[in-house]
């Protein structure tokens, strides 16, 4: 999945698996929750990845951030290994910055707000002790907060004020990319829209590249430049956003559109709505592993995974079926 412009981001064929069980009690088993994937992100862009919860987002996004090494495949940022020793190493760190979803877990409980602000700030030497107090003051009033809340400890906070503190401490290195985990969905509704606009807002701004992970493809038309689809540990439909919010080619994303919440109370789900739960990842189905939910199936997606298919520039989709209703209109 390619970004029109030059990648910041790139990962080839990342694979990430886990070995589960086994001890007295048992075989260990391999869970594959990352199955070659392959992302690009351009400087400046926003690309959201969405998928139900067990999809694989969130070991994909650490991946990302260096925080997990994957089984196989690459991931590079400008061009340098992610994970890389070194200068490398330290640069990286500097310039590419997380928000986890759960900000109480996130923030240490015994720092005061303005002393996890100031953190990253103090851990590269960037300016003197004057130019940082006055960096943590402007980013506290980038993100909504006072100085009154300075002193403040994580306990003292709301939910939404303990991501913005989150939020102002992964752009206090003036990063380039940010990888945000599910950032608004511990939140209460109303405060999930308040975060969502600040991030947006703040994206918009600083030119930052964003890797957006969710699980609910309402925020792709708020957000996302592009968006990958995911679904058991594979990317099943990736493109610019309005494409594939406009025209979905794989049946899991129709599902995904069609479990957004509408305003007219007439509207239903469509007939076709995914059925059943996202299987085990530790057994997943042969052929196309959704094809035991999906209204569509066919005999041969119970046989073969699907290859990728394009059907537009930059937009790719795997579903036997699309597959060959667009070859069918194309004769």
């Amino acid at each position: 999945m390619s970004a029109a412009a030059p990648a910041l981001l790139e990962a080839r064929g990342v694979t990430r698996e886990f070995r589960v069980g086994g001890g007295l009690l048992g075989r260990s088993q391999t869970l594959r929750a990352v199955d070659d994937v392959d992302l690009d992100v351009a400087a400046g862009e926003v690309l959201t990845v969405v998928g139900e919860s067990g999809s694989g987002k969130t070991t994909l996004g650490r991946c990302l951030l260096g925080l997990m090494r994957p089984t196989a495949g690459s991931v590079r940022f400008d061009g340098d290994e992610v994970g890389t020793a070194g200068r490398a190493r330290t640069s990286f760190r500097r310039r590419v910055q997380p928000i986890f979803q759960n900000p109480y877990s996130s923030l240490d409980p015994r720092w005061p707000v303005a002393r996890t602000v100031r953190e990253p700030l103090d851990a590269f030497g960037v300016g003197s002790r004057a130019d940082r107090d006055r960096r943590v003051t402007e980013l506290l009033d980038s993100v909504g907060l006072s100085q009154r809340h300075a002193d403040s400890r994580p306990h003292e906070l709301s939910g939404g004020q303990r991501q913005r503190v989150a939020i102002a401490a992964a752009l206090a290195l003036g990063p380039d990319l940010i990888v945000a985990d599910e950032p608004v969905s511990a939140l209460d509704v109303l405060v999930q829209a308040q975060i969502l606009n600040l991030i947006c807002d703040l994206q918009r701004e600083l030119g930052v590249a964003l890797v957006f992970i969710t699980h609910d493809l309402a925020v792709v038309e708020h957000i996302a430049d592009r968006v990958a689809v995911m679904y058991l540990g594979k990317i099943v439909e990736a493109g610019p956003a309005d494409e594939v919010l406009s025209r979905p080619q794989h049946p899991y994303t129709r599902t995904l559109l069609e479990a957004i919440p509408q305003p007219d109370p007439r509207r239903r789900l469509a007939a076709g709505a995914v059925r059943g739960e996202i299987p085990s990842p530790l057994a997943p189905p042969a052929g196309c592993h959704f094809h035991p939910r999906c209204p569509l199936a066919i005999d041969v997606c119970r046989e073969d995974s699907p290859a990728m298919t394009a059907f537009g520039e930059n937009h790719i989709a795997s579903c036997h079926v699309t597959a060959r209703e667009h070859q069918s209109k194309g004769a």
